[in-house]
C-alpha cells in the first residue's frame, strides 16, 4: 500500500471543535506486486505467528498502515511484515498507530521488487532508520529482479543502518532470535537453538496428516490386537468349556460305574444268601 492523503470526518471543522482526523485502513490497492509476493508475505507472517504463538507481548502484522505522527494521516508507511515487541499480540488491529502502541516496530521485512525498489531502498529505508528507529530491516527480492544479494539485512548501530553479516549463509536477527535464508523463491526461517527450520504452512499441514495417518495406523493396530485378544479369549473359553464337559462326562461315567458295581455286589450277596 502507498501513502494516503489526510482526511477528516464529515461535519467536522465548522462547529468550533477540532476536526476528527480519520486514519484509513486501506487505500484499495493490491496487497503486493505479484502473487508470489502476496503468498510469501502471508506465509512468513504465519510462520512467525506459529513460532511465537505463546507470546502475548509480541505483535506480528502484515500489510497494514502504520501511522507515526498523530494528527497527520499522511505520515504513514505500510510494511509487508513487521514485528513489535512489548505490545499486545492482539490480532484485531486494523491500523498500527505508534503513539497508541507506545513504540515503533522492532523488525520489518519488505518483499521487494523492481517496481518498489525506490520506496524500499530509499523512502522506507530513511523512515525506518531516522524516524521510526526500527532496530532491524530485512529486504528480500524473491524473483531476484534487482537486489544483489537478493536477501539483505540492516541493523541500527549508532543511529544508522549497518549491513547484517551472514552466518553460515544465513542472516541472523537479534530481535527474533532466528536466522533468515533464501530457499529458491522462499524466505525460510531457521531456529539456531533447535538447529531446525521453522515449518511453513505446507509443512505443518503435511506433518498434521502424517501424524493423523500414524494415529489411524496405531488405532488400527490396537483394534487388530484387541480382536486377536478377543479371539484368544474365545478359544480359551471353548477349551475350558470342553474340559468342563469332559470332566462332567468322566464323573458321570464314574458315577454310573459305581452304581453298577454296587448293584453287582448286591446281586452277589443275594445269590450267596439263597444258596
Amino acid at each position: 500500500m502507498s501513502t494516503i492523503p489526510a482526511s477528516k470526518a464529515k461535519g467536522a471543522g465548522d462547529s468550533g471543535q477540532a476536526p476528527l482526523v480519520v486514519y484509513p485502513e486501506s487505500d484499495g490497492k493490491p496487497l503486493g506486486e505479484t502473487g508470489i509476493h502476496i503468498e510469501l508475505m502471508f506465509e512468513i507472517m504465519g510462520v512467525l505467528r506459529r513460532h511465537f504463538q505463546d507470546r502475548e507481548d509480541l505483535a506480528i502484522l502484515a500489510n497494514m498502515f502504520l501511522y507515526y505522527q498523530e494528527g497527520n494521516p499522511r505520515k504513514n508507511v505500510s510494511p509487508d511484515i513487521f514485528v513489535t515487541l512489548g505490545v499486545p499480540s492482539n490480532p484485531h488491529r486494523r491500523t498500527f498507530k505508534v503513539w497508541e502502541e507506545g513504540k515503533a516496530p522492532d523488525c520489518i521485512i519488505e518483499l521487494t521488487s523492481k517496481g518498489t525498489r525506490n520506496e524500499d531502498r530509499r523512502t522506507k529505508f530513511q523512515i525506518y532508520q531516522d524516524i521510526l528507529r526500527v532496530r532491524e530491516y530485512f529486504l528480500f527480492d524473491p524473483e531476484e529482479e534487482y537486489l544483489k544479494p537478493s536477501l539483505q539485512g540492516f541493523r541500527l548501530v549508532d543511529g544508522k543502518y549497518a549491513p547484517i553479516l551472514p552466518e553460515a549463509g544465513r542472516l541472523p536477527s537479534e530481535v527474533l532470535g532466528l536466522h533468515f535464508e533464501r530457499d529458491e523463491l522462499n524466505l525460510r526461517l531457521h531456529d539456531p537453538l533447535s538447529g531446525r527450520w521453522i515449518p511453513n504452512a505446507r509443512e505443518v499441514d503435511a506433518m498434521y496428516w502424517e501424524a493423523k495417518e500414524a494415529q489411524l495406523a496405531e488405532e488400527e493396530a490396537r483394534r487388530r490386537e484387541e480382536e486377536a485378544r478377543h479371539r484368544e479369549e474365545e478359544a480359551r473359553h471353548r477349551e475350558e468349556e470342553a474340559r468342563r464337559k469332559e470332566e462332567a462326562a468322566r464323573k458321570l461315567v464314574e458315577s454310573e460305574n459305581e452304581r453298577l458295581r454296587k448293584e453287582i455286589q448286591e446281586l452277589r450277596k443275594r445269590l450267596t444268601e439263597n444258596l
